[in-house]
């Protein structure tokens, strides 16, 4: 089970990894995807593309039981918190400049400016960073576990380190299911707006239902973002809520490596709905594969005579 287990997580990062670096590429290469509700979104594929090479190589090593001291383990514990609270504030950042957008149209370029943007973008990281570091600061299980010594080395476990009420009441309650609240509640004040003002529109005035017809498309888009992250890690956070509240279930086993996977899955997930779901990075994601991917060479056939039927492109893919 543990090697199905590591495995799926090899899947997963190498997945995340390639599918959130390639958002980052399109962003880079079209200027369409140059918008401050993109900038949240390249803070968000960054997260998720950590997931892939930090996060998931250490619930691997947590997993397989390496022995470390206390603050090592302490540490490997926290870098996987502050990653999943990036996510959940950069979501909530989506969600308020898209509300505003629809809100105030007409005032929001000189609002939301991408300098605004990018400094959201660092306090999110940094909001992500304390939250996420707090166990550091003394809110751990130094005194409790008896594991009191740096040079003391013992079997590394999540919970061997983690207090659960931080866990639960300060992390989940308080930093992941309250912004989670909020940011579901501005995208039902969204699409009420944009209903509410397309039932307003004169049937000729044709500028304004494409452009309330494209934000309602985008947000869409990304509420299903937003839904399938809250997918991914409530289960693993109503686990942790139930053996705080009720010990005798602590014991979960498989169920909650189920729940760190799916957690782990939710990073791979999002270049998908943006390809599927968003035409500029389906544009961008296509052209990335036909200018760096590919390599065409035309073969013309003849016929007997000499005179030109017909041309093939021979495709064949290489970096």
């Amino acid at each position: 089970m543990e090697m199905v287990y590591i495995a799926m997580e090899v899947l997963i990062a190498v997945t995340s990894v390639l599918g959130n670096v390639l958002v980052c590429w399109a962003v880079t290469i079209n200027r369409a995807l140059r918008e401050t509700t993109f900038c949240f979104i390249v803070s968000l594929a960054l997260a998720d593309i950590a997931v892939g090479i930090l996060a998931i190589p250490l619930a691997i090593t947590i997993s397989i039981g390496l022995h470390t001291n206390f603050y090592s383990c302490l540490l490997m514990s926290c870098v996987l918190i502050v990653l999943t609270q990036n996510s959940i504030l950069s979501l909530l950042a989506i969600a308020v400049d898209r509300y505003l957008r629809v809100k105030i149209p007409t005032r929001y370029r000189n609002i939301v400016t991408k300098k605004r943007a990018w400094i959201t973008v660092g306090i999110c990281w940094l909001a992500s960073v304390l939250n996420g570091m707090t166990p550091l600061f003394g809110w751990n299980r130094s005194s409790e576990s008896g594991w009191n010594f740096t040079n003391e080395y013992k079997k590394c476990g999540f919970q061997e380190v983690i207090r659960m009420d931080y866990l639960v009441y300060f992390n989940f309650f308080g930093w992941l299911l309250l912004p989670l609240v909020i940011t579901f509640s501005l995208y039902a004040e969204l699409f009420w707006i944009i209903r509410k003002q397309g039932k307003m529109m004169v049937p000729n005035a044709t500028d304004s239902t494409r452009y309330l017809g494209k934000e309602y498309k985008l947000a869409v888009s990304l509420a299903l973002v937003l839904c399938l992250f809250a997918a991914c890690w409530l289960p693993l956070n109503l686990m942790n809520t139930i053996s705080y509240f009720c010990p005798q279930y602590s014991n979960l086993g498989i169920p909650l490596s189920v729940g760190i996977l799916l957690s782990h899955a939710n990073s791979a997930v999002n270049p998908v709905i943006y390809a599927w779901r968003i035409k500029k990075f389906r544009v961008s994601f296509l052209q990335i594969w036909n200018q760096y991917f590919q390599c065409k060479n035309n073969i013309n056939y003849t016929n007997n005579y000499g005179g030109q039927i017909g041309k093939e492109t021979m495709i064949s893919c290489s970096v």
